[in-house]
């Protein structure tokens, strides 16, 4: 697939993801100049059982309509959809490739996650919701590792890949009415059921999100899918006010209201959620120019203000801790990281203070860094190598189980497998199943599954499969 040139245009350079309805990579636009792009190749086999046609016009058909209901949508809260086609038998979708840190990365590495910073995500998201739900789609798959949080704090939404459309000419869906697709943790109760989607359906997604971002876990957990929907259903979770006494009730009791298991006494759209969110918001700030990078605060208090700086003259961002609970937000793609060059753990090494001897950036962080400039650069060999490097002080400094080692470890073995390493990477995969295990986390899991679709891509290539 390496090397593929789409339509006479658009070459595929390296994976940097894959889920249940394809796989994203790094491509190059050579009609404008190299530019490099996200493009997504959707899997024919898994969207005709989803639409309920093997016809591949019919499949085409549908899959353009889409993605002409989805590519009319302007808001800088979503990736900018620049073209679709199909070549071959193959369906594919070009998209702006965005920098920044995925939202499951950032929860991992910020802990706890502060209160202002949970309101702001749920109010940037609120409000690119506003727009997707105004021209009649909604998009049934928010999670952590669908979100991008920018370097300038903005948050992004990724993927409107399982968005349905309705009303108007874009009645015709890609998927069936009453298809089960989407991500169980996140998924609301009548979406889980095959019923009636609409904007509630995405708030009840978002309050998932929003309870884990100040919980460090999801309201709900349970072994399988049907666990997960009973617990919906029937069950309250545990009051947000006590896990997180510093966060402001009125952001507590909306959250609460917007994981009801009826649509119905949930907020009616993202506008009056929004409008319920907007007077806990920060104020613009007077005094520092930019903001600190990576602040999903940042565009209200510091709208307009320049990117903060990057390079080694950029101030590090607040201290990260290892979690004892589990990172991985049931949602979170191993490799979504690498849209934005992954996670940016720091540790200690040499020093006494856990900065190099240079009296610098923190070795792993220098260490991450460059591995993110390989992977963008396609080398997943040298970016597998700084890793491995990165991992010994991430263990000394946090624990084998810390959060950070486990975002870690997820990112070296993703870089391991993409360079075809499959003996080096099996081990990491076990170790990494064996954590996920241990913490509760099921085989319905997400991440949990391309873990072990990785280990059984590694099986077959060693012959042991």
């Amino acid at each position: 697939m390496t090397g593929r040139v789409l339509d006479g245009r658009y070459r595929l350079e390296h994976p940097l993801g894959r889920g249940g309805m394809g796989e994203v990579w790094l491509g190059r636009d050579l009609a404008l100049g190299d530019r490099k792009v996200a493009v997504k190749l959707l899997h024919a086999a898994r969207l005709a059982s989803l639409a309920g046609t093997t016809d591949p016009d019919e499949l085409r058909r549908r899959f353009l309509r889409e993605s002409r209901a989805t590519a009319r949508i302007d808001h800088p809260g979503l990736v900018g959809v620049h073209d679709a086609g199909a070549d071959a038998d193959t369906l594919y979708l070009v998209m702006q490739l965005v920098d920044g840190s995925d939202l499951a990365d950032h929860l991992a590495e910020h802990d706890p996650y502060p209160w202002p910073w949970a309101l702001a995500v749920l109010a940037q998201i609120a409000s690119a919701l506003a727009a997707v739900h105004d021209v009649g789609v909604v998009h049934r798959d928010l999670k952590p590792g669908n979100l991008m949080v920018r370097p300038d704090g903005r948050v992004v939404i990724l993927d409107l890949g399982i968005a349905a459309v309705t009303g108007d000419v874009e009645e015709t869906r890609l998927t069936r009415t009453g298809t089960l697709i989407g991500t169980p943790l996140y998924m609301a109760p009548e979406q889980a059921l095959g019923g009636t989607v609409g904007p509630p359906t995405d708030l009840y997604a978002l309050a998932t999100l929003g309870y884990e971002l100040l919980a460090g876990r999801p309201p709900f957990r349970a072994p399988n899918a049907a666990g997960l929907l009973y617990r919906k259903q029937h069950e309250s979770p545990d009051p947000l006010g006590e896990l997180r006494p510093d966060a402001p009730a009125g952001l507590v009791a909306l959250l609460h209201r917007m994981l009801s298991a009826s649509p119905a006494d949930r907020p009616a759209d993202a506008r009056e959620l929004h409008a319920a969110l907007a007077p806990l918001l920060p104020r613009p700030a007077a005094g520092e120019a930019t903001g600190r990078p990576m602040d999903p605060t940042r565009p209200y208090t510091h709208p307009l203000a320049p990117w903060p700086p990057t390079g080694p003259t950029a101030r590090p961002g607040p201290a990260r801790a290892g979690r004892s609970d589990d990172p991985r937000t049931a949602g979170a793609d191993p490799r979504a990281a690498r849209r934005a060059g992954g996670a940016d753990p720091r540790s200690s090494t040499a020093g006494a203070d856990g900065r190099s001897p240079a009296g610098g950036r923190p070795a792993i962080a220098e260490l991450v860094d460059r591995a993110k400039r390989e992977l963008h650069a396609g080398r997943s060999g040298p970016a597998a190598a700084l890793l491995r490097r990165a991992l010994p002080p991430a263990v000394a400094q946090y624990g084998a189980d810390s959060t950070v080692v486990r975002t870690l470890r997820k990112q070296y073995a993703a870089a391991l497998v993409d360079g075809g390493d499959y003996t080096a990477a099996l081990p990491e995969l076990r170790v990494l199943l064996h954590q996920f295990a241990t913490t509760g986390s099921g085989p319905e899991d997400p991440v949990v599954r391309q873990l072990r679709e990785d280990e059984a891509l590694c099986l077959r290539e060693l012959g042991a499969g």
